[in-house]
């Protein structure tokens, strides 16, 4: 097999879960040629994956009117099809990516095991026997039903020099130094019940201090803005706040060098995950056996309720989902790891 097109469009989280498998396709095929179809804000991400050949970049926004989708289809449709495929992988399992999966001129079309909105129509799904085990496990099951042997799971990200030397500098211009031990905080989340409390993260900042390791607070946006300025309000010590201020790119080089990272089932942990960065993730809408840091299931916590895992984006009783995780619970693990 010599060309494929994987599309797997956003979220950030599922696009790093999906990374791997572009490594299991050119472990048993090393002179294939991948190209990936992926929405604008998970495009740096994938740009930096050295197995992807050849990004494609899908922007939904433009196809939302009818005189949008006419002067975007085509120039779509070509770029796609300037290849012939062996294999289309929809690992997205959605109606939009059916219908890109659908223009890749391919004899196989496969998708993962949870396909939804009649993309199976275009896709033949996997139900492989990781189908109710991680999710980065069920996309690889994907990469197996085209016989790869899947030796190793690897996220290989390259961080361009230059987006390097920003983030050291953005660093330092912080008032912080990352020849320095540090933690990262990944404050945010898309889900209000993924986001462990502002207090908790301030009270355990004041204890990492005393540690002697920085903690580094990530994020983006006004919601996150928010929670960060609350977060230093409450500490003796204020961290080191980065909201807003990186890219993935320079977000990507942070990690790698982190002593740890902590945070809720969101994209900057899972990538911390994955570039093997020891990372500590506070769970409760959602399962650690399909969701948690992929390669390190011990470093999930769960909250001790019987309502967990109810996949509901706020809680329909009104509850703080993940404060009954406290300070003591993750600091114990962090005790571990260090």
């Amino acid at each position: 097999m010599k060309n494929f097109l994987i599309v797997k469009l956003s979220a950030i989280g599922d696009v790093i879960h999906a990374l791997p498998t572009a490594y299991a396709l050119k472990e048993t095929y090393p002179d294939c040629h991948i190209t990936w179809v992926v929405e604008p804000p998970a495009y740096d991400l994938v740009n930096m994956c050295p197995h992807i050949d050849e990004v494609i970049l899908f922007e939904k926004k433009k196809f939302k009117s009818f005189r949008g989708f006419l002067r975007e289809y085509g120039p779509l449709k070509r770029k796609i099809q300037l290849r012939n495929y062996d294999a289309v992988l929809d690992l997205q399992g959605l109606f939009k990516s059916a219908a890109i999966a659908r223009l890749g001129k391919a004899p196989i079309k496969l998708g993962m095991c949870n396909m939804r909105e009649l993309s199976d129509r275009i896709s033949r799904p996997v139900i492989g026997p990781h189908a109710n085990g991680h999710i980065v496990e069920r996309y690889l099951d994907v990469a197996r039903a085209l016989n790869c042997r899947v030796d190793e799971v690897r996220l290989t990200l390259e961080v361009p020099d230059r987006e390097a030397d920003i983030a050291r500098r953005i660093f330092s211009q912080a008032g912080a130094n990352m020849d320095n031990d540090y933690a990262v905080f990944a404050i945010g989340a898309n889900w209000p019940n993924k986001r462990w409390p502002a207090r908790h993260f301030a009270q355990l900042s004041d204890r990492l201090y005393d540690r002697k390791i920085i903690p580094i607070l990530v994020g983006g946006g006004p919601v996150d803005e928010q929670r960060a300025a609350k977060i230093c309000s409450y500490t003796e010590i204020p961290p080191v706040n980065l909201v807003s201020r990186t890219n993935f790119k320079q977000l990507t080089y942070i990690l790698q060098q982190a002593r740890l990272c902590l945070g809720g089932d969101t994209g900057p942990v899972h990538l911390a995950a994955g570039l093997g960065t020891p990372t500590i993730m506070v769970m409760g809408p959602t399962d650690a056996n399909r969701n948690g840091p992929y390669g390190q299931p011990g470093n999930a916590i769960e909250v001790d309720r019987p309502c967990r895992y109810c996949w509901q984006r706020a809680c329909p009783k009104g509850w703080d989902c993940l404060e009954n995780i406290t300070t003591e619970q993750v600091m114990a693990k962090i005790e571990e790891i260090l």
